[in-house]
């Protein structure tokens, strides 16, 4: 039962995201701690309340948190294709050319 349980867990909490993924979950990262660190900044200055531009920062982060840190399917959209276990290698060693100052070496 517990063992069930902690698989579902798992399933939920390990997902995957590819490259475009990354590369999205960092430009959100980067936005929206921008936007949010001046946001605060500039509610921070005109009220002179450093507690309430403090709150500001920390929801901003929160919310980059819950944005960025779990595996959305959002981030998953361009699926890495792996060749398969065992499959035949790409290139065979009769096929090797290896080309250095534009002279052709067979190997």
């Amino acid at each position: 039962m517990a063992e069930q349980l902690l698989d579902q867990v798992r399933d939920a909490v390990d997902g995957q995201i590819d490259f475009e993924g990354q590369k999205l979950a960092e430009l959100l990262a980067t936005a929206v701690l921008a936007i949010v660190g001046g946001v605060s900044f500039i509610v921070g200055f005109f009220l002179q309340d450093i507690t309430l531009a403090l709150k500001i920062g920390l929801a901003g982060t929160a919310l980059t948190f819950v944005l960025v840190v779990p595996p959305w399917p959002f981030f998953n959209k361009h699926p890495v294709k792996w060749l398969p276990v065992g499959g035949e290698p790409a290139i065979t060693s009769a096929q090797q050319n290896i080309v250095i100052d534009e002279k052709l070496f067979a190997k």
